[in-house]
C-alpha cells in the first residue's frame, strides 16, 4: 500500500492594505491537501482579499505564498479559482461549452486547436455537474444554481492542484449544494488543496474538515469539530452561534 504525501500551501506574514486601511495583517497559514478547508468571517473580514492575493489579483504590502516549497507566482497553471457570482458578467454572450473549454487555454494556448483530451475533459466535467445537456445554452439563460455548476465544471476541466472558491454556495439550491460538496470531496481524495469561502453557518458547515476563522487576522485554524465545540464562532461574529 502506497502513502501519498500531502501537498502544502504556505502563507507567510501576508499583509494587504487598501487606501482606507489594512485589510489583512500578518497572515500565517499552512494548509495541506486531503482536507476540505472553509474560511469563515464577518463581512469586511478580508476573506475574498485573501484568495485574490493568493492568486495575485491583489498585490500584498508584504508576505509570500509558497506551494510545495516554491513561490506560487511561478506555478499559476496549478491554480483554479471560482469568483463570487457578483463578480461575473452573466450577460456576456457565451455558451456553457465554451465557458468550460476556456479552462483548457493554459494547456493548449490561445492559438492552438483544442486536443481530443480537452474535449473529453470538458465533456466529463459537464457530465459530473449534470449540465452536458445544456452545453449549447447561453450562460445568461441559466438559473443561479446552473450557472454555479458550469463554473464548477470549468474548475474541474482545468485540472488544477490548488482550488480556491469564493462563496460557491450563494444562491444555489440544495441539490446543487450537494453536487458541489460531493465533487470537492472527490478533489480532496485526489490529493488536491481545496479552500472555500463559506457564508452559511447552518448545518452545511460540518462538511468542512477544517475551518479558518478570519477577521483581518487569523482568529483560529483548527478542526471543524473543535471550533464548533468552542466559543470562537460566537466571539468572531459578536453573537451566540449554535450549529446543530
Amino acid at each position: 500500500m502506497f502513502y501519498t504525501l500531502p501537498k502544502q500551501l504556505e502563507i507567510n506574514n501576508l499583509t494587504v492594505s487598501y487606501p482606507h486601511g489594512t485589510v489583512l495583517q500578518n497572515i500565517f497559514l499552512t494548509i495541506e491537501s486531503g482536507k476540505l478547508i472553509g474560511i469563515i468571517g464577518p463581512n469586511g473580514a478580508g476573506k475574498s482579499t485573501l484568495l485574490k492575493t493568493i492568486i495575485e489579483l491583489i498585490k500584498p504590502v508584504s508576505g509570500d505564498v509558497f506551494y510545495q516549497g516554491s513561490p506560487l507566482k511561478n506555478q499559476r497553471a496549478k491554480i483554479g479559482y471560482v469568483p463570487q457570482r457578483a463578480q461575473v458578467d452573466w450577460d456576456f454572450p457565451i455558451n456553457v461549452w465554451d465557458v468550460v473549454m476556456m479552462a483548457r487555454l493554459r494547456k493548449t494556448g490561445w492559438f492552438s486547436a483544442y486536443s481530443k483530451k480537452s474535449y473529453e475533459c470538458v465533456k466529463s466535467a459537464l457530465e459530473k455537474v449534470d449540465m452536458l445537456k445544456y452545453k449549447h445554452r447561453n450562460i445568461r439563460e441559466l438559473s443561479g444554481g446552473q450557472q454555479q455548476r458550469v463554473f464548477l465544471a470549468r474548475l474541474l476541466a482545468q485540472e488544477a492542484d490548488l482550488l480556491l472558491l469564493d462563496e460557491p454556495f450563494t444562491g444555489v439550491d440544495f441539490q446543487t449544494q450537494k453536487i458541489i460538496f460531493s465533487l470537492l470531496k472527490e478533489q480532496i481524495a485526489a490529493n488536491k488543496i481545496v479552500i472555500v469561502i463559506h457564508h452559511d453557518l447552518g448545518e452545511s458547515i460540518i462538511n468542512f474538515d477544517e475551518l479558518i476563522l478570519l477577521n483581518k487576522k487569523i482568529i483560529s485554524h483548527d478542526l471543524t469539530t473543535k471550533i464548533l465545540n468552542s466559543k470562537k464562532l460566537s466571539t468572531l461574529f459578536g453573537e451566540h452561534i449554535y450549529v446543530t
